[in-house]
C-alpha cells in the first residue's frame, strides 16, 4: 500500500510536493535512513494525510465541509499509478502526485506494531515528511478469517481499499479519497447505456447497486472500495472515490475534493430530507414537458392563480422578506438591502407583470411561424417550442422569482430556482405558491428551487439535466457563472456599461432630468448610466454647469475621462479605466467632438447593454439609433427604461447583450426555440432526385392567425 500524509499550514498542496522527503519504514515501524529508495515495482496503491484540527469522530455531512479538513489520506487504485498498456508504472502520472516513496509492512492486527506505526507516522508529521505507506504482499500475513469489516475495531488487511479505510481510521483522518480509474459509484456498471454517476452515498444504498467486475490491474474492485468506505464512514472519516486517471483532472482532483466540488461520489450519514437537484432536474423536465402540452388558456389560467396568490397571501410574504431583511442587517450594503425588500406596492406591481405575461402566453408554444408546401401533399411547419429546462441563478431580489416562474410557465419549460441565502425565507414562500398554482393543473414538480448546498460551479456541470443558464445578478456572478458553466448556454450580460451622450443640440430642459433618472433612480441597476458623453461645445456653457449641479446635489462621485481632464486646471480624479461599472453614486465623464466619436467610444469602451442620444435634431438621433449596435438605444429618454416590465413583456428573465437568439429584456419570445414539422404521404428524397419523378415546389402558405383575445 502507498500513502502519502501531508502537514497542514500555509502551503497549499502545490507547494507541498517540491520539499517533500523520502523515508522508509520497517517492519517494527523504526525510521531506517538506510532504506531509502525509489521504488521499481509494485501491485498496490498510495494515500495521503494531513494533522488534526478538529475532534475525530463524526464525519462532514457535506461537500462544502471538506474544506475544513486538516488531516486526509488519499488512496491511489493501481490502476492510476499504472500504464495502460499494464506494463509497468505510469511514472508521468505518478510524479505528479508524489515525489518518493516509502514502502512499508503493515500489520495492523499487532497491538504493539499499530502502536509504533501510530508514533512513527505522527513524528514524521511533526517533522513536515510526507510518509508514503505500502504493502508487502511477497511477506504479508494472511487476513484473519471471519473479521473482513467487523465493526470499527476489527478490519482485515486483504486489499488496499480496506488497508486505506484502516490506516485513515487508525490516524483519524478528516477525509480518506479513493482514486481509481472511474469517475466514482455509479448505479448500474460503468459504460452501460443508462449508468448514471452517484453524487452522494449513503449507508444503506449498497443493496440498490449493481456492482461491475473486479479493477483491471488491483486487487479489488469497486464493491469492495464501497465496503472500505463505510467503513471508514463509521469510524468518522468521510470518503470519496473519483478518478485519478484522466490527464485533464488528475492534476486537481485532490484539492478539487478538498474544496467541496462535485467530484466523484462523496459518502454521508446525512441523507437529505428533500430531493437531490439532480432528481431536480429530473422532475423539472418531467413537470416541464406536462406543462408545455397544457392548452395556452391553462398555463395562462395557473399565472393568473399565482398572481392573486401574491396579493391574498401578501402578509405571509412580507413576513418571511422581513425575517431576511432582519438577518442580512448589517451583513449587506445598502442597495443590495433595496434589492432585498419587498413590500406591498412591489407585489401589486409583480402581480401586474404576471397578468400581462398570462395574457401573452396565450400566443407562445405551438405558435406557427411559417408554413412551406414542398411538393404535392409534402407540408412543412416551423413552430416555437421550449428551449427545455432553464436554471436562473439570482441574487438578492426574491421578487424575481415568480416573475421568472411565469416566464417559465408562459413558455413551457421546466425551471431550476437557485436563490441567494439571504433571501431563503422569501423565496420559500414564493416558490410555495408557485407550486400551488401550478398544482391546479398537475404540473407542480416543474418549478423547483435548489435548497441544497449546490455551490454555483457545481450546478454550471448539469450539461445533461440543463438546456440554458440565466444569470441575474451583479456583473461579476454573471462572469463566474460564464466562465464555469461547461457546455450550457449562458444568456446574459456581464457587465452594463450604459452611456448617455449629450449632443451639441441637446434641450436644457431634458438633459437633467434624463441624466439624474439614468444616474440616480436607482444606481445600483445594470441599466443605470455609467460615462456621460458631452459634446465639446457644451464646455463652459449654463448646461454643463447645470449638469455638473444637479450631481453634485446628488451626491455623484465625478470622475474624469482624459480628455475632459485636460481641459480642466482643477480637474476630478482622472478615471482609472473607461471601462468600468460602477453600481453606485459615481459616474464617469467624458469629452467628444462628434456624434461619430460618441459611437467610436461607446463601441471601444461599452458593453452592448443600453446607450442613449439626447439631441433636438433627428437626423442625429437617427443616426445614432441606427450605428450603434447595442442590445438597447434610446433617443431622449433615460436608460432605466431598458426592462421587460417597461417594454410590456410582464417581466424578464434578464437582460441579453448576446448576439445569437434572444437580446436585450429577454421576455417570452426569448425562452423559446423552434422546431420541423414535416406531414407527407409516402415521400421519400430519391423520387426528388436528377431522374425522379417528383419536383419541389416550395411555395409559401398562409400561417393560420391563433386567437390572442
Amino acid at each position: 500500500m502507498l500513502s502519502q500524509v501531508y502537514r497542514s499550514g500555509s502551503q497549499s498542496f502545490n507547494h507541498l510536493l517540491p520539499w517533500v522527503k523520502s523515508t522508509a519504514v520497517s517492519r517494527s515501524h523504526r525510521v531506517q535512513p538506510s532504506a531509502i529508495r525509489h521504488v521499481r515495482y509494485w501491485s498496490n496503491i498510495p494515500f495521503i494525510t494531513v494533522p488534526l484540527s478538529r475532534t475525530h469522530g463524526k464525519s462532514f455531512a457535506h461537500r462544502s465541509e471538506l474544506k475544513h479538513a486538516k488531516r486526509i489520506v488519499v488512496k491511489l487504485g493501481s490502476a492510476v499509478v499504472t500504464r495502460g498498456d499494464e506494463c509497468g508504472l505510469a511514472l508521468g502520472r505518478l510524479a505528479s502526485i508524489v515525489e518518493q516513496i516509502l514502502v512499508t509492512n503493515l500489520d495492523f492486527h499487532d497491538e504493539q506494531k499499530r502502536r509504533n506505526l501510530n508514533g512513527t507516522l505522527h513524528e514524521l508529521l511533526r517533522m513536515n515528511i510526507v510518509p508514503i505507506v505500502n504493502t508487502n504482499d511477497a511477506v504479508v500475513p494472511p487476513a484473519e478469517p471471519n473479521s473482513d469489516l467487523q465493526g470499527v475495531n476489527v478490519i482485515s488487511v486483504k486489499d488496499n481499499d480496506s488497508l486505506a479505510a484502516r490506516l485513515a481510521v487508525e490516524m483519524k483522518t478528516d477525509l480518506l479519497i479513493v482514486l481509481s480509474d472511474v469517475e466514482g459509484l455509479f448505479d448500474s456498471p460503468p459504460g452501460s447505456d443508462d449508468a448514471k454517476l452517484i453524487d452522494i452515498f449513503y449507508p444503506g444504498d449498497q443493496q440498490s447497486v449493481t456492482f461491475g467486475t473486479k479493477s483491471r490491474v488491483g486487487m479489488g474492485g469497486m464493491e469492495a472500495k464501497v465496503k472500505a468506505a463505510l467503513w471508514a464512514l463509521q469510524g468518522g472519516t468521510s470518503v470519496v472515490i473519483a478518478n485519478g486517471t484522466h490527464p485533464k483532472v488528475s492534476g486537481h482532483v485532490i484539492t478539487d475534493i478538498v474544496e467541496g466540488k462535485k467530484v466523484g461520489t462523496f459518502f454521508s450519514e446525512v441523507k437529505p430530507a428533500g430531493p437531490t437537484v439532480e432528481q431536480q432536474g429530473e422532475m423539472a423536465r418531467s413537470g416541464g414537458r406536462t406543462l408545455a402540452t397544457l392548452e395556452p388558456e391553462q398555463r395562462a389560467e395557473i399565472i393568473h392563480h399565482l398572481a392573486d396568490l401574491l396579493t391574498d397571501q401578501r402578509d405571509e410574504i412580507l413576513l418571511a422578506n422581513k425575517k431576511d431583511l432582519e438577518e442580512a442587517e448589517g451583513r449587506l450594503a445598502a442597495p443590495l438591502l433595496k434589492r432585498l425588500s419587498l413590500s406591498t406596492s412591489k407585489l401589486n406591481s409583480l402581480a401586474i407583470g404576471l397578468r400581462q405575461i398570462a395574457a401573452s402566453s396565450q400566443d407562445s408554444v405551438g405558435r406557427v411561424l411559417r408554413r412551406t408546401r414542398i411538393a404535392k401533399n409534402l407540408e412543412l411547419e416551423q413552430v416555437t417550442v421550449p428551449i427545455g429546462v432553464l436554471l436562473v441563478i439570482f441574487e438578492s431580489r426574491p421578487d424575481c422569482l415568480p416573475q421568472v416562474a411565469a416566464l417559465a410557465i408562459a413558455s413551457g419549460n421546466g425551471l431550476l430556482l437557485k436563490g441567494g441565502k439571504e433571501a431563503a425565507h422569501s423565496n420559500r414562500i414564493l416558490h410555495l405558491l408557485t407550486q400551488e398554482a401550478l398544482s391546479i393543473h398537475g404540473v407542480k414538480e416543474a418549478v423547483q428551487l435548489v435548497n441544497t448546498r449546490e455551490e454555483v460551479e457545481d450546478l454550471c456541470r448539469l450539461d445533461k439535466l440543463i438546456d440554458l443558464i440565466i444569470p441575474r445578478g451583479s456583473s461579476q456572478l454573471v462572469r463566474d457563472i460564464q466562465k464555469a458553466a461547461k457546455g450550457i448556454p449562458v444568456m446574459g450580460h456581464s457587465e452594463g456599461i450604459c452611456h448617455l451622450y449629450v449632443d451639441s443640440e441637446a434641450s436644457v430642459d431634458k438633459v437633467t432630468r434624463l441624466v439624474r433618472d439614468s444616474k440616480c433612480e436607482y444606481p445600483a441597476a445594470c441599466n443605470a448610466l455609467e460615462t456621460l458623453l458631452i459634446h465639446r461645445d457644451l464646455l463652459r456653457t449654463p448646461l454643463f454647469d447645470q449638469i455638473i449641479d444637479m450631481l453634485r446635489v446628488e451626491q455623484v462621485k465625478i470622475h474624469a475621462g482624459p480628455k475632459f481632464a485636460s481641459y480642466l486646471t482643477f480637474s476630478p480624479s482622472e478615471v482609472k479605466s473607461l471601462r468600468t461599472e460602477y453600481g453606485d453614486l459615481e459616474l464617469c465623464i467624458e469629452v467628444v467632438d462628434s456624434v461619430q466619436e460618441a459611437i467610436d467610444h461607446i463601441h471601444k469602451y461599452g458593453s452592448s447593454h443600453t446607450d442613449v442620444i439626447v439631441t433636438e435634431n433627428e437626423n442625429t438621433a437617427e443616426f445614432f439609433l441606427q450605428h450603434v449596435d447595442s442590445a438597447c438605444v434610446f433617443w431622449n429618454a433615460s436608460t432605466r427604461f431598458s426592462d421587460g416590465y417597461r417594454f410590456g413583456l410582464g417581466a424578464e428573465v434578464g437582460i441579453s447583450t448576446s448576439r445569437i437568439h434572444a437580446r436585450g429584456p429577454v421576455g417570452l419570445e426569448g425562452l423559446l426555440t423552434t422546431k420541423w414539422l414535416l406531414r407527407g404521404q409516402d415521400h421519400v428524397v430519391s423520387d426528388f432526385s436528377e431522374h425522379g419523378s417528383l419536383k419541389y415546389l416550395h411555395e409559401n402558405l398562409p400561417v393560420p392567425q391563433r386567437n390572442t383575445n
